[in-house]
């Protein structure tokens, strides 16, 4: 038997590949459109049943954009080749519904900026910061992550985040931060590290418009909410 088992082994009419040309793409399930992307199964283990295993050990596809390369080599016939087609995979649909690829994108609402952020966001096991940057007509001259962990007032640093803002003469920006547990009601240390971040923007000139935090597919922002 061959160590690896391609598209190509399969019975013509079990191809994704073909499936795909006769079909199109929409026809085919998720486990055939990952085996069309990696192409090559292994030794025993046709790519289709590879792909639907590396799926189904992560949870579905929700799991596949969540997991890291740590996450994809440690099942069993995934090395750093496959690992990294899935990972370039998983980062070219966040940027397709999300703010990354050189167009003008300017903020008009609460809902402008959560659509640069959450498909990236809602999913993290661990709490990031990340800070946009906004020229003085509200458009996007960057997004930087600046913190990871839990929000504290004593270890959120104003200068990490003004850092980026001064560096690019950013006019305003926009605190975004996620919460793993899916809920984005803001803590009292959410608000706290607002307050304290919005007193430092006073006095830097650079007007801190709102902070958004980020749950599984919605988000609240203290804007919205009178808090800020």
């Amino acid at each position: 038997m061959r160590d690896n088992l391609k598209i190509m082994d399969l019975p013509k009419n079990e191809r994704p590949r073909e499936r795909l040309f006769r079909y199109g793409s929409e026809a085919l399930s998720n486990s055939e459109l990952l085996a069309v992307i990696l192409g090559t199964g292994i030794k025993g283990e046709n790519i289709v049943s590879l792909s639907n295993r590396i799926i189904k050990d992560n949870g579905g596809l929700n799991g596949v954009f969540n997991s890291d390369l740590e996450d994809f080599v440690s099942i069993s016939g995934v090395g750093k080749a496959k690992a990294a087609k899935i990972l370039a995979m998983v980062e070219l649909s966040k940027r397709f519904k999300s703010y990354k690829n050189g167009d003008d994108y300017r903020i008009c609402s609460p809902q402008d900026a959560a659509v640069l952020v959450m498909e990236e966001m809602r999913g993290m096991k661990q709490e990031h910061l990340k800070v946009i940057l906004l020229n003085a007509k509200n458009m996007v001259i960057g997004i930087k992550n600046v913190f990871i962990g839990t929000l504290n007032s004593s270890i959120v640093h104003p200068r990490e985040i003004f850092f980026y803002a001064i560096k690019k003469n950013s006019a305003s920006i926009i605190l975004c931060h996620n919460h793993p547990s899916g809920d984005p009601s803001p803590s009292n240390e959410d608000v706290n590290v607002t307050f304290r971040l919005k007193k430092c923007g006073e006095l830097l000139g650079i007007q801190l418009v709102d902070h958004l935090i980020i749950g599984n597919g919605i988000f609240i922002s203290l804007k919205e909410k009178g808090i800020l």
